[in-house]
């Protein structure tokens, strides 16, 4: 605070959009990281759906954004969208499939998981930038 009014860097992080990002391929993980926080993004990430239940749960200010993988150990990702879909405070944070499934019973599927949108792996940062942009304005 200064004279009383939050600082610079407090407003700053206060306004950052923060993605939690999904998947068990470190890779992807480093490529989501590279990408979203080039554009000035704040991001979390969980490596499979049970990892990223317990980041979701452990960060404050929650998430503005979902990305997930459908493919994961342990809890996959129509699973993850599930159980966040369960928990009223998550329930409104939008969240986007990122994988390399283009089935359209799979996108069904994620849809009625509630799943926001759908990114096809191999991603570029443009398109991947442009989908969070979409549901986070």
């Amino acid at each position: 605070m200064v004279n009383g009014k939050p600082s610079v860097e407090a407003q700053a992080s206060h306004n950052t959009i923060r993605v939690l990002t999904v998947d068990d391929s470190k890779t992807i993980q480093v490529m989501l990281r590279k990408a979203l926080e080039s554009a000035g993004y704040e991001v979390i990430q969980g490596g499979d759906g049970v990892e990223g239940l317990e980041a979701l749960r452990a960060s404050s200010p929650p998430p503005n954004a979902i990305i997930t993988d459908i493919n994961m150990p342990r809890m996959d990702g129509f699973e993850f969208i599930e159980a966040v879909r369960k928990i009223p405070e998550y329930r409104h944070i939008p969240m986007l499939c990122l994988t390399t499934e283009s089935d359209p019973e799979k996108k069904l599927r994620a849809k009625k998981a509630g799943a926001t949108g759908w990114i096809v792996k191999p991603f570029n940062a443009e398109s991947l930038i442009a989908a969070i942009r979409r549901v986070t304005d």
